[in-house]
């Protein structure tokens, strides 16, 4: 579902923030995506959802290269950066039926989604007002819902569970099994570990822009903990 190989981003300065990376992401996967501050899960999650450039290697999503193809692999793709930027001069419904323009997806399908994620997170009484009036979790929650309408074969979510309360964050967590279990794929950073080592059935670690550790989550973190193998990797 999402393959990448060699990518190579390099900031103006010549700063290496993400250094020949590959990995893999199959259909089915929840894959946690971990490491420090800087370390550069930022940048390889912008470079894969179209948002950043990068110098080398390549990134396909759903066999279709981001670097040659870069519509055809967004429409496949969903993404929820850490801090959601968006319309604060539309109302909540007026930006979902703009996202629902966007994907194209039929008039007689997007009220059913519509009303089914934002009574999910909750938010079904806000989507008449303005967004500049909503908190940094209801426009979180009010993105969730966009992103989810139009059934991505992958979801890419940037420190998806900060600002949530927890009856969302387990909102969050059924969907993210319920799009896997329909075929799609989960990419998500977190630096919430527990979270990482319950719901991800594979990792990896990347430290200075390079991945350190991947694979399995059983058997990276061992008889050990996530967090305590986290620590051994990254302070080596």
């Amino acid at each position: 579902m999402l393959e990448i190989n060699g990518l190579t981003k390099t900031y103006k300065g010549g700063k290496k923030a993400v250094d020949n990376i590959s990995l893999h992401v199959d259909s089915g996967d929840i894959f946690g995506f971990i490491g420090h501050n800087g370390a550069g899960k930022s940048t390889t999650i912008r470079c894969i959802v179209g948002v950043l450039g990068f110098d080398e290697g390549d990134i396909f999503v759903d066999g279709v290269s981001v670097r040659d193809n870069p519509l055809e692999a967004k429409k496949r793709i969903a993404y929820i950066p850490d801090n959601p930027d968006i319309y604060d001069y539309l109302t909540g419904i007026q930006y979902l039926t703009f996202i629902a323009d966007i994907f194209d997806i039929p008039k007689s399908a997007r009220g059913e989604r519509i009303d089914r994620y934002a009574k999910a997170f909750e938010i079904e009484g806000d989507l008449g007002r303005l967004i500049s009036s909503y908190s940094h979790g209801m426009k979180q929650k009010l993105c969730l819902t966009g992103a989810l309408m139009h059934e991505p074969k992958l979801l890419v979510l940037d420190e998806p569970f900060v600002g949530l309360d927890p009856k969302s964050a387990h909102t969050l967590k059924e969907f993210m099994r319920e799009t896997c279990s329909n075929g799609g794929a989960i990419f998500f950073s977190t630096h919430v570990l527990p979270v990482a080592e319950t719901l991800c059935n594979r990792i990896a670690v990347i430290k200075s822009g390079r991945i350190i550790a991947q694979g399995d989550t059983a058997k990276i973190k061992g008889d050990s903990s996530l967090e305590n193998v986290f620590l051994e990797l990254t302070e080596q």
